[in-house]
């Protein structure tokens, strides 16, 4: 069964990690197509510094998540997750555990750091997106860089971009300024998107018709399930329907679609109910039918107004537990592995 998840950072790297849980039960071949308007942390010093052809974090966190098991194949992820950190400051192990370029040392965005006045142009960098950046120049294809990269950490499933090159993110959000909280500003990249704490009332993509990776796109007409989600909407999920190749292959293709919904809002989407999340699939991409829904009983909060927001999609809603156990708003792998195998194993 061919299964092709859409998103970027922790929100994919959580559906990949659940379909890796529910891959033996349904024999799955997993591709992952990853978003690439990242502008913050080493993923944006990279586009800045050294024009990288695409950001590499996300591509980064997905690889990690596919990762094969072997002592061998996990010591590489390690090695690629790890993140340098200011010299004669402690490591931040925990954020390079995370892996996210947002954690530890990624906000930094450009201001590199210093002590003492000495320049260290190598803090908050993971090292996987070296690497992937210096595949990129050294091979000149992205999906070849990528595939180079999977190779390394034996990889079960493919990471593909959206896009073969970087994209901008840009958002008209209503207070995106505080000074002046009635009115609709512009916001532009995807760092300063993500944590707006205005509402974003449009959202875009620049270039507005970037060159789609074409292995996404035949990987989308082959697919059996297409899913969507979890992942920050603006920033991760929706720019994947902004790409005009990318989404007239979605909407052509004879897969069935699945939306996995969020456990909890984040900044850029507070404010935003869980059906409100649903509603922006159609708005921006009007001729998106979904088959089915799954959000956590816990979490989704009043289930009838979801319901109704899936059915307008064409959709059934499933609910079942998919958070960790700690009661925090993250997707456990194994339970949403657990919750996938009847959804996606299920006849048409």
């Amino acid at each position: 069964m061919k299964v092709v998840a859409f998103g970027g950072g922790h929100g994919l790297a959580a559906s990949l990690r659940g379909l890796r849980h529910c891959a033996p039960a349904l024999d799955l071949d997993i591709t992952a197509v990853v978003t690439v308007g990242d502008n913050g942390g080493s993923s944006g010093r990279l586009r800045a510094e050294r024009d990288a052809q695409l950001p590499p974090g996300d591509l980064r966190m997905a690889l990690a998540a596919l990762a094969g098991d072997e002592p061998s194949h996990q010591r590489m992820v390690a090695l690629m997750q790890h993140r340098f950190a200011l010299v004669g400051k402690p490591d931040r192990r925990s954020a390079a555990a995370e892996g996210g370029d947002k954690a530890g040392w990624g906000n930094v965005d450009r201001r590199i750091a210093s002590v003492g006045g000495k320049h260290d142009p190598l803090a908050g960098h993971a090292v996987g997106n070296l690497l992937l950046l210096g595949l990129l120049e050294l091979l000149g294809d992205p999906v070849q860089a990528i595939e180079h990269a999977a190779d390394m950490v034996g990889a079960r499933g493919r990471v593909l971009p959206m896009a073969s090159h970087a994209v901008g993110i840009e958002a008209d959000v209503r207070g995106g300024d505080p000074a002046r909280p009635d009115d609709v500003v512009t916001v532009r990249g995807q760092h300063a998107v993500a944590v707006t704490t205005g509402h974003v009332e449009a959202l875009r993509i620049v270039p507005s018709s970037p060159p789609a990776c074409q292995p996404a796109v035949a990987a989308i007409a082959e697919a059996d399930w297409l899913i969507f989600g979890p992942g920050s909407w603006y920033t991760s999920v929706l720019p994947h329907l902004l790409v005009p190749e990318l989404a007239e292959a979605i909407v052509a293709s004879p897969a069935r679609r699945l939306v996995t919904l969020n456990l909890a809002a984040d900044n850029e989407t507070l404010g935003l109910s869980v059906a409100d999340h649903l509603a922006a699939l159609h708005w921006y991409l009007p001729q998106l039918r979904v088959d089915t829904v799954l959000a956590d009983a816990k979490w989704v909060g009043e289930p009838d107004p979801v319901h109704r927001a899936a059915q307008a999609l064409g959709a059934r809603l499933v609910l079942a537990p998919l958070a960790v156990a700690d009661g925090s708003p993250k997707h456990d792998p194994e339970s949403l592995g657990t919750a996938l195998v009847p959804v996606l194993g299920s006849d048409r």
